[in-house]
């Protein structure tokens, strides 16, 4: 699951409902397509080939709640719409750039997207933080890191597009789950969920943020946490809040302006993040080593700047994308990414986080990305043409 600067600011929001518009283009109008690296896509891209082949074929990916969808949208939705592009894909002879280009020129459609409430794409950026911890509790790492609770339910929205619910059952009806000041206050002790413990709960905090993590034990082993699930309560970003008690200025709001508040402000830290009561629960992964990266929405493994994570009632999960931005050094970003992953406040057709990978270098990066540009969808061709 994609953490994101906006998920911490929430600005950017659109103002009105979002709607979906496909304009046809050709590969030359993409910016940087003959220069990019797409040989790097294959690997991955065969991976998720692997898995959506063994799914039923009418399995939707997402992409259906918005009627403006174009029916090209809606036939790129379904898993088995990959299938013919897939078997090219396994065929190719190498990963060579020019081969894999001419593969992706044969088998996908580029149409570039747009939105009646955003004239431009929204970039951000997202990473797989590292943090001290331990498997006991003690002074030094007092604060529990949960597994998904079993009371914890997910069921579908009776009302046709909305997401789904998630609280727990009470008299056969699904209420809200605790609150994260409730479970700061132990409302979980005792029930066996705890994981491990880290630090600090500005440690915490950001680890859920960013949806997985490593932490790093004091034997110097790495344990690897993946989301498992969330409490279902609204997000509060508290860079918003921060904005609002003229704490931070709008264009001063990033993961490490948001993080230095918290440190130098111990005695109100607990309570600006008591206001987002949105709470993440993890799992352990014990199949990864440090130099894989955290399994996406489809259960794949990111790749680094070539993995986003994108608003699924708009785009499918899957999807090769085409994005051309800015990197927060100034320089363009014009490469093949696919999208693999989902974020909480990632919402809309123009929105799209890029996974920048782990360690100190990527999480710079990915907190100070917030660029504009472009998203090209590369669709799968009809058979007829």
């Amino acid at each position: 699951m994609a953490g994101v600067l906006m998920l911490l600011s929430g600005c950017d929001v659109p103002a009105g409902p979002s709607s979906l518009t496909l304009r046809r283009i050709t590969f030359p109008d993409l910016i940087g397509w003959p220069q990019d690296h797409v040989g790097e896509v294959l690997v991955p891209l065969l991976a998720e080939c692997e898995r959506l082949g063994r799914l039923p074929v009418d399995t939707v990916l997402g992409g259906q709640s918005d009627p403006a969808d174009s029916e090209a949208v809606q036939a790129a939705a379904k898993a088995g719409r990959y299938q013919p592009a897939c078997r090219a894909a396994r065929a190719l002879p190498s990963r060579d750039d020019a081969v894999v280009r001419h593969y992706f020129e044969t088998w996908f459609l580029p149409y570039e997207v747009s939105d009646q409430t955003i004239v431009k794409a929204n970039f951000t950026g997202y990473f797989e933080p590292e943090f001290a911890g331990s498997l006991s509790e003690s002074p030094d790492f007092p604060v529990p890191v949960y597994g998904r609770p079993p009371d914890l339910v997910t069921v579908p929205n009776p009302v046709p597009g909305q997401p789904a619910i998630t609280g727990h059952v009470e008299a056969g009806h699904v209420v809200p789950y605790l609150t994260r000041a409730e479970i700061d206050q132990g409302r979980l002790r005792g029930r066996k969920l705890e994981i491990l413990w880290l630090h600090s709960p500005v440690d915490l905090f950001f680890l859920q943020v960013q949806g997985s993590g490593r932490v790093r034990l004091p034997s110097g082993q790495i344990v690897r946490l993946s989301y498992a699930g969330r409490n279902g309560q609204p997000y509060v970003p508290i860079g918003r809040k921060l904005i609002e008690q003229q704490q931070l200025a709008p264009d001063a709001v990033s993961m490490q302006s948001i993080r230095a508040w918290l440190e130098a402000h111990p005695d109100q830290a607990q309570a600006l993040m008591e206001q987002n009561p949105n709470y993440v629960f993890f799992r352990t992964l014990d199949d990864l080593t440090p130099n894989d990266g955290p399994p996406g929405a489809l259960g794949l493994e990111l790749t680094p700047l070539r993995s986003a994570a994108v608003d699924r009632s708009f785009l499918p999960l899957g999807l090769p994308m085409f994005v051309e931005t800015t990197l927060p050094s100034g320089a363009p970003l014009d490469r093949l990414v696919l999208a693999q992953d989902l974020g909480t406040d990632i919402v809309g057709p123009q929105r799209a986080d890029l996974f920048f990978g782990w360690g100190a270098a990527a999480g710079r990066d990915a907190g100070a990305m917030h660029s504009g540009g472009r998203i090209i969808l590369l669709l799968p061709r009809q058979p007829s043409s």
